[in-house]
């Protein structure tokens, strides 16, 4: 089939020519923000011609809706008035009971009154990110990381240094080079986010040994880490890696969130913090938007305490290992030699490293018209990086369309590498495979 004309599949855009004439009343923080230059093409990777490995989407075809139709109707039913009427803004005190048991079924201790229930988990960074951040702060984030994490950090104006990664998660022999520079600058960091299971995007877990560096460099250098666990439950092989809340619990802002085990249309997420900043976080939320909704707490409690969630987080599993395996053999089978990846053991993502001569962000738009999106590498960090980078999410996409969208992208690949050689010869520098540090072994 004759790949789709890129004109017809381009969103039209109405420039602004005239001056924003509230410009000059904006906020400081305000004023460098803008909207994504690709955001616009994502409407158009909805379409169903196109196989969209872009939205870090759960596949909600293996959740059990007859329960949730049912339990819902029962929240109404006997608990309406207060399912529709305001909450407390630290949320319900069942619901946090409830999500100790979810922390504890991942390993990681905490109490009820150590958490606050927030809007997902983007809420979650967005507070934190208001809690700790005045203009100018150093934060410190693995290189690629969470493109919701450095909105909001970027947001209240931090100054956010990224510590590159490898097979094993963040390089702790960077991040020590980091904090003694910064040390001999007279400067420190208001914290250290990572997300050491599958992160997003890189695919790929913090090692044991990297986690117990890590809480020592915590306490050598006075950090605190913000442990974002989306994916912790999520692994292949069902085991739970050690938390850094376990091994250094009064450093550590833990995060979880049910949007990818339950569901991310319920949006809830929590903050598990030491006391003291959790009285913070709270007074911040209420601020913000008083509090949690009633209706999507009481469908989570639920949920928790009368459905067999732990099956759902096995069927979860099973299907993301699936299509993950899916991706890894068509990426091995389909893709130019020069193209390196990551094997990701749980989560949602594979993250590609392409020559050095291609752009991603460039290049998606003709990968729209190939009828495959995914998401260009820059966006995952702060300083301009990943230009030769893109994620790849494979838990979404439906099964038969996995080998498919790998194809296309692959082709595209496979011609644009012609056209640089066609310029350059094989023996340019761009073209050389290379082993990148978030690449195949």
């Amino acid at each position: 089939m004759r790949p789709y004309a890129l004109a017809t599949l381009r969103p039209q855009v109405h420039m602004r020519l005239e001056t924003d004439p509230y410009l000059s009343r904006y906020a400081d923080r305000v004023t460098g923000l803008s909207a994504s230059e690709i955001r616009a093409l994502f409407s158009v990777a909805e379409r169903p011609e196109i196989v969209s490995f872009a939205g870090g989407m759960p596949d909600l075809s293996v959740m059990d809706l007859e329960a949730v139709a049912e339990l819902t109707g029962h929240i109404i039913r006997d608990q309406g008035t207060v399912a529709l009427q305001y909450g407390g803004g630290q949320g319900r005190a069942a619901l946090r009971e409830a999500l100790v048991g979810v922390m504890a079924h991942a390993g990681v201790p905490a109490t009820a009154d150590e958490l606050l229930v927030t809007v997902g988990g983007q809420q979650a960074l967005e507070l934190i990110a208001k809690c700790f951040i005045n203009p100018g702060d150093i934060v410190i984030a693995e290189g690629p990381t969470y493109v919701g994490a450095v909105g909001a950090m970027s947001s209240h104006q931090a100054d956010i240094r990224h510590v590159a990664m490898d097979g094993d998660g963040m390089r702790m022999d960077l991040l020590e080079e980091l904090l003694a520079q910064l040390a001999r600058e007279g400067r420190s960091a208001k914290y250290v986010y990572t997300i050491p299971n599958h992160q997003n995007p890189g695919g790929v877990s913090l090692s044991e040994a990297r986690r117990r560096r890590l809480a020592e460099l915590a306490v050598e250098h006075d950090l605190l880490v913000i442990e974002d666990d989306a994916y912790g439950l999520l692994g292949f092989d069902g085991e739970n890696a050690t938390s850094l809340r376990t091994l250094i619990p009064e450093r550590v802002i833990y995060l979880g969130t049910m949007s990818k085990t339950f569901a991310p249309g319920v949006r809830t997420g929590w903050i598990a913090a030491p006391t003291p900043v959790r009285e913070k976080l709270v007074l911040l939320r209420e601020a913000a938007d008083l509090c949690p909704s009633n209706l999507t707490q009481l469908m989570i409690e639920r949920w928790l305490t009368t459905q067999p969630w732990q099956d759902q987080v096995k069927r979860y599993r099973a299907l993301y290992q699936h299509k993950a395996e899916l991706m890894l053999e068509a990426l091995a089978s389909e893709m130019p030699v020069e193209v390196d990846w990551t094997r990701p053991r749980g989560g949602f993502f594979v993250w590609l490293t392409v020559p050095r001569g291609i752009d991603t962000s460039g290049l998606l738009a003709k990968a729209i018209g190939r009828r495959v999106a995914y998401v260009p590498g820059r966006g995952f960090y702060d300083d301009g990086s990943g230009g030769d980078q893109l994620r790849l999410c494979f838990s979404f996409p439906p099964v038969d369309r996995i080998r498919e969208g790998v194809s296309r992208l692959a082709e595209l690949l496979h011609d644009e590498l012609g056209l640089l050689r066609a310029v350059y010869g094989d023996g340019a520098p761009e073209l050389a495979g290379r082993r990148d540090e978030l690449g195949r072994a």
